[in-house]
């Protein structure tokens, strides 16, 4: 469509409002600007068209033939304008929560947390797209995104959902007994590393760790890499908030942790705002770590 070939938009809603009500104050009334401006894009359509739309009739306005067949087409034009802009907002009134998060965050904080919110709010439905890919949340349609890091990105208001830190975990079989309490106590050990995030590596060889001592092995993922370390096959790196479940039940040791000031789990959205499903969602998710 070539919006160059017809009246502005804005026009044509001041005619519309104009040819069903009749009158130009109640036109201006209904569209919220004033009468010179509804008069204004009335005269412009005419002069655009080369023909006459309304005249006057006694205090308000009749409609031309031209005017009737004009306000007709808009009526109808509007009308379906208006049920579709209805049908979107009703869609995305009723769609599911939309979440992106990392899988590893996904798999062992957010699902097993998850049916004590199915069971406060029975029937409310969350879409969750487990990816650590970069997301547009406009675009792609998401409510919200939980990220790591330091929240501190760009065109999205951020709020802290756990705080992370750098812990050296390992299975009790592994361990065997022995009192572990520094990186040196468990340096003999193997390691298990994803072979892609290189932080957790970093860091232990911030902490004196020499790597080219280490027996190391490399996972693709950080849920295979959880895996291992479960079944004793290494002590790794790790936040807290992915296996505190883990260490509270005994089946991991927290060796050490090192906190680090920013660093965590993120709710991050467009700062205009969200739904109001999706404002309880974020709700119920920072109670969950009260």
């Amino acid at each position: 469509m070539d919006w160059r070939d017809i009246p502005s938009l804005a026009a044509l809603r001041a005619f519309e409002a104009a040819a069903r009500l009749g009158n130009f104050s109640q036109a201006a009334r209904e569209l919220n600007v004033t009468h010179a401006a509804i008069a204004q894009h009335v005269r412009g359509i005419e002069t655009a068209l080369g023909t006459s739309l309304l005249v006057r009739a006694g205090r308000g306005m009749a409609l031309t033939d031209a005017g009737r067949q004009l306000a007709s087409a808009l009526g109808d034009g509007f009308g379906l304008i208006t049920q579709g802009v209805r049908q979107v907002a009703a869609d995305t009134a009723n769609r599911p929560i939309a979440i992106s998060v990392t899988p590893s965050f996904a798999e062992n904080w957010l699902m097993p947390r998850l049916a004590g919110f199915w069971a406060a709010y029975p029937g409310e439905q969350i879409s969750i797209s487990p990816s650590t890919d970069l997301v547009d949340l406009r675009r792609d349609g998401f409510d919200m995104a939980i990220r790591y890091g330091t929240g501190d990105w760009p065109g999205v208001e951020a709020t802290q959902l756990v705080a992370a830190d750098y812990t050296v975990v390992a299975a009790p079989s592994l361990l065997a007994g022995r009192a572990a309490k520094t990186i040196a106590d468990v340096q003999d050990l193997p390691w298990i590393f994803e072979a892609v995030h290189r932080e957790a590596r970093k860091w232990v060889t911030e902490m004196g760790m020499d790597m080219a001592c280490c027996q190391m092995n490399e996972v693709a993922t950080l849920s295979m890499l959880l895996s291992a370390v479960r079944a004793g096959g290494g002590v790794s790196v790790v936040s807290s908030a992915l296996v505190a479940d883990d260490i509270a039940s005994g089946k991991l040791i927290a060796v050490m942790r090192d906190h680090h000031e920013g660093l965590g789990y993120y709710i991050a959205h467009l700062p205009d705002g969200l739904s109001a499903r999706a404002k309880l969602f974020k709700t119920w998710l920072l109670a969950q770590t009260g």
